[in-house]
């Protein structure tokens, strides 16, 4: 453990300036070095030979002749002086070609099935000895597993964040509405009437009906008729395709399903509210190269499905 009672009498600057003498054996030779004038660095001299209680060096014709004591701790002092330059210089540029190890990240089911596919294999493009890693948030809060290092990052709908924390805004997610054709018969423009006959199907975690499409509904004077709920999004393609139902979902996995299981998606007839996706991070991770690579990967590919599926939705530049 560091001796804070010895170092904390030392200036780091007295044992660069040691260093240089050493180095120099001369005064202005090591004065041009330090970019010091040679009154300066005789001053240093003398606070180092008071801090150290020895001369250190003695004038010998022009030049600096080293005590036995100089020398003896002149290349540990120069072996540190080396290995503070090498902690403090700049990081190297995160090169995802050469990393190996996990990218570890949280996201609900519906932002899982439109998103992982295509930034895992983006991934694998330009970070090929990497991993991608989804981790579930459903029994603990997701600030709580980021500080826990469960995961590098977490795309939600989250709340205000800790102050040790960053939430980035990432984009703005709509509600659709989608059914089996061939079970529904095509809606084209679906009226409010048309959507409030029809069964309805939910998803909730815990099985809970009302949200914020009941919310909407009530201000209409109206409610609609949920006949079954599922506890995750993936159990929703079946269950439309054996009754004649519907069911209004964020937009991301409703136009995901529609092209993989040829449901129809239509817009809501009545307004509904926007959910304001956001990164979730460590602020430790906030400049941190792999971090800030991995973020930028993650928005660009969103940005990419998003536009592919033809979502009405901006991708943020801040994440």
């Amino acid at each position: 453990m560091i001796n804070d009672a010895v170092l904390r009498n030392i200036d780091l600057n007295l044992l660069l300036s040691f260093t240089v003498l050493m180095q120099e054996r001369n005064v202005s030779r090591a004065a041009e070095r330090l970019l010091v004038g040679q009154p300066g660095l005789s001053a240093a001299l003398k606070r180092l030979r008071e801090t150290l209680g020895d001369k250190l060096f003695v004038r010998v014709g022009r030049g600096l002749q080293p005590t036995a004591r100089a020398l003896a701790i002149a290349p540990a002092i120069e072996a540190a002086l080396a290995t503070i330059e090498q902690a403090i210089k700049p990081p190297t540029a995160f090169d995802p070609s050469t990393w190996q190890g996990e990218f570890r990240v949280s996201m609900c089911d519906n932002l899982e099935s439109a998103f992982f596919g295509p930034l895992a294999a983006r991934l694998q493009q330009l970070a090929p000895r990497a991993r991608l890693v989804s981790v579930a948030s459903d029994k603990s809060p997701a600030p709580q597993m980021l500080d826990e290092c469960a995961f590098d990052l977490s795309i939600s709908v989250h709340g205000e964040p800790a102050s040790w924390h960053v939430k980035a805004p990432l984009f703005e997610q709509a509600m659709v509405s989608i059914y089996d054709p061939g079970q529904v018969r095509n809606c084209g423009t679906m009226g409010l009437d048309d959507f409030v006959a029809l069964p309805h199907l939910a998803v909730s975690i815990v099985g809970s009906t009302e949200n914020a499409i009941d919310r909407a509904l009530s201000q209409t004077g109206r409610t609609r008729n949920v006949v079954a709920t599922v506890q995750r999004f993936s159990g929703l393609p079946t269950a439309l395709s054996t009754m004649p139902s519907i069911a209004t979902v964020p937009e991301t996995i409703g136009r995901c399903m529609a092209r993989l299981h040829n449901l129809t998606v239509v817009n809501p007839p009545l307004p509904l509210p926007r959910d304001p996706v956001s990164l979730l991070y460590r602020r430790v991770d906030q400049a941190d190269g792999r971090s800030m690579w991995f973020r930028q990967l993650l928005t660009q590919v969103a940005e990419r499905v998003l536009l592919d599926a033809g979502c009405q939705c901006e991708v943020a530049r801040a994440a």
